[in-house]
């Protein structure tokens, strides 16, 4: 199947939220328990920043069926959503001197193993090469790792975020642009 990108805009909004939510709650299920399912909603989703800044990317179907999601920051900000303030930083990244930030990848069930996360990566990695990032980091979760690894990535720092009292393993990840 192909897929074409395009940058989102706002009134795509609501399709990526609906997209979002079901990938968080199917496809963490074989890393996760189900609390950590529930507790990840508290820091995982949207920050429609990147939508605003015309970085985040949608891949659809010929059909116009989202297929996934995911974008790239020039902004300190590495992961969380709107909902997420305090974990929000809008300082813009020196490109000589800090990594790009990929940001808030999401594949629908329907369409994972399918090439989609791969796509959305690997556009947003060139963008932002293209304004001059020489590096790229990420906030992995355990079900992304394995395509993050694939493409390159390696772990930097083992963390968790926690939300209700549980603990949700993450994977700071990072590679040079550029590099296979």
């Amino acid at each position: 199947m192909r897929f074409r990108t395009r940058w989102a805009v706002t009134a795509d909004i609501p399709r990526i939220d609906t997209l979002m939510r079901l990938a968080i709650d199917r496809l963490q299920d074989a890393f996760l328990s189900p609390e950590q399912v529930v507790a990840s909603r508290a820091f995982m989703g949207l920050d429609t920043q990147l939508v605003t800044d015309g970085t985040y990317l949608l891949a659809e179907t010929e059909t116009g069926e989202l297929a996934g999601c995911g974008g790239w920051s020039f902004r300190a900000t590495l992961y969380g959503g709107d909902h997420t303030a305090a974990q929000r930083d809008p300082a813009l990244l020196d490109p000589a001197t800090a990594p790009a930030r990929i940001r808030a990848m999401y594949t629908h069930p329907g369409f994972a193993r399918r090439g989609v996360g791969r796509l959305i990566l690997e556009t947003c990695e060139r963008a932002a090469a293209e304004r001059g990032f020489r590096e790229a980091e990420m906030m992995a979760t355990l079900s992304g790792e394995p395509l993050y690894r694939a493409c390159g990535y390696q772990p930097v720092e083992r963390s968790e975020a926690v939300a209700d009292g549980v603990a949700v393993p993450l994977i700071r990840m990072r590679r040079p642009l550029g590099a296979s």
